[in-house]
C-alpha cells in the first residue's frame, strides 16, 4: 500500500465551467488514524451535481471548499487500520470524504456497509446512497404521486432521476422521463420501464405535448432552464414540482430568468426545493425499501465508472454538461 495520498485540491473559483485550471495536484503522506479514528482506503468516489455550489463563495446551505483545500465528495473504500471499537480491518463503509486516496475519520461519522451478493459497494453512492434517498424524498413526500397521475422526471437516465421515476410507477403513477439522446431515452423506457421518454435536445414542447396529453401533475426537477421552461406551462391544476437541482444553470453567470409565476395562483400550484439532509429519517427508510427493491429486480440503475482519481476534474465537467451515462463514480 501506498504511504503517500493523492489528493485534488481546489486551486481557484470558476466563473462557468470548471476545468482542469480550478484544480490541482498534491501529495502528502498517509494520514495515521488517532484514538476513536479509522483510517479507510478510499476505493470509490461519487462526483455529483452539488459540488459545483462547494466550487463558489456565494452564500448558499453549505459553507464552500476553501481554496487550497481537498475538494469535497463522499467515498465508499475499505477499514485499514481502526481505533474505534465499531470498526475492523476489511470493514467496507461510507462516509470518507474527499477527493483523495485516503482519509482518517472518526468513526461516528463512517457508516458500515452491508455484505449483499451482487451489489457493488459503489452503488451505497447511488442507487443506495445520497442520490436515491433523494429520490425518495422527492416523489414520496413531496410529489405524492397518486394512481393514473402524470410524473415527469428530468435527467431521467441519471442517478436521481432513474429512481425517482421507478418509485413514482411502483406508486402507480404513469411517469414520463426527459433525457439527452436516444440512447439514453432507450434506456429509461426499456431498462428503468417508464412509459415514455423524451429527448430534450429535439422538439421538447411538442414531445411533451405527446406524451403528455392531459398535462403534468407531478415534476421532478434535476435540470432547470429549458426543460424546466417547457414543463412549467404543461402543469394542470394543482400540480406539483420539487427542486432538486438544476444542473443546467449552474455555470451560467449570471442566473437566467425564471418563468412567469402568475400560473401558481391560477392553478393552485405547489412548489418546493428540498435537500436531502433536512430529512435524516429517510436514509434509513431508504436504505431498507431500495435494497429489497434491488433484490427482488424491481429497482434498476446504471453506473458510469471513471478510472483514476486524476480523471475526475474532466469527469465532473462532462457530469455538468450531461456527458455521463448513469450515476458517475471514479474508481480509485
Amino acid at each position: 500500500m501506498s504511504s503517500t495520498n493523492l489528493r485534488i485540491l481546489l486551486k481557484a473559483r470558476p466563473q462557468g465551467r470548471p476545468g482542469p485550471e480550478h484544480f490541482q495536484r498534491a501529495e502528502e503522506p498517509r494520514p495515521a488514524p488517532q484514538q476513536g479514528e479509522v483510517l479507510v482506503r478510499h476505493r470509490f468516489l461519487s462526483l455529483d451535481p452539488y459540488m459545483r455550489g462547494r466550487m463558489s463563495d456565494a452564500p448558499s446551505y453549505a459553507a464552500p471548499v476553501a481554496l487550497g483545500a481537498v475538494m469535497e465528495g463522499e467515498c465508499v473504500g475499505e477499514v485499514v487500520e481502526s481505533r474505534h471499537p465499531g470498526f475492523t480491518a476489511g470493514d467496507w463503509v461510507r462516509g470518507a470524504r474527499g477527493w483523495q486516496q485516503w482519509s482518517a475519520a472518526h468513526g461516528s461519522t463512517l457508516v458500515k456497509l452491508p455484505r449483499q451478493v451482487g451489489v457493488s459497494p459503489s452503488a451505497y453512492l447511488g442507487v443506495l446512497g445520497m442520490p436515491g434517498t433523494t429520490a425518495w424524498i422527492g416523489t414520496t413526500e413531496i410529489l405524492q404521486p397518486r394512481p393514473g397521475e402524470c410524473f415527469v422526471v428530468s435527467a431521467a437516465s441519471g442517478a436521481v432521476g432513474g429512481v425517482a421515476g421507478q418509485i413514482a410507477k411502483h406508486m402507480g403513477a404513469r411517469v414520463v422521463g426527459i433525457a439527452g439522446g436516444a440512447e439514453k431515452c432507450r434506456f429509461v423506457t426499456g431498462e428503468l420501464g417508464f412509459d415514455a421518454c423524451v429527448d430534450h435536445r429535439g422538439d421538447l414542447a411538442t414531445a411533451l405535448d405527446e406524451a403528455c396529453p392531459s398535462g403534468i401533475d407531478c415534476y421532478f426537477e434535476n435540470v432547470g432552464g429549458a426543460v424546466q421552461a417547457a414543463v412549467f406551462p404543461r402543469l394542470r391544476e394543482f400540480g406539483r414540482i420539487a427542486f432538486c437541482g438544476m444542473v443546467a444553470e449552474y455555470n451560467q453567470i449570471p442566473a437566467p430568468p425564471g418563468p412567469n409565476l402568475m400560473a401558481l395562483v391560477r392553478k393552485r400550484l405547489r412548489l418546493q426545493g428540498f435537500l436531502v439532509n433536512d430529512h435524516p429519517r429517510a436514509w434509513k427508510q431508504w436504505g431498507e425499501t431500495g435494497a429489497t427493491l434491488l433484490r427482488d429486480g424491481r429497482l434498476r440503475f446504471r453506473e458510469d465508472v471513471v478510472q483514476g482519481l486524476e480523471n475526475a476534474p474532466e469527469a465532473f465537467a462532462g457530469l455538468l454538461e450531461g456527458r455521463n451515462f448513469g450515476k458517475l463514480v471514479v474508481a480509485l
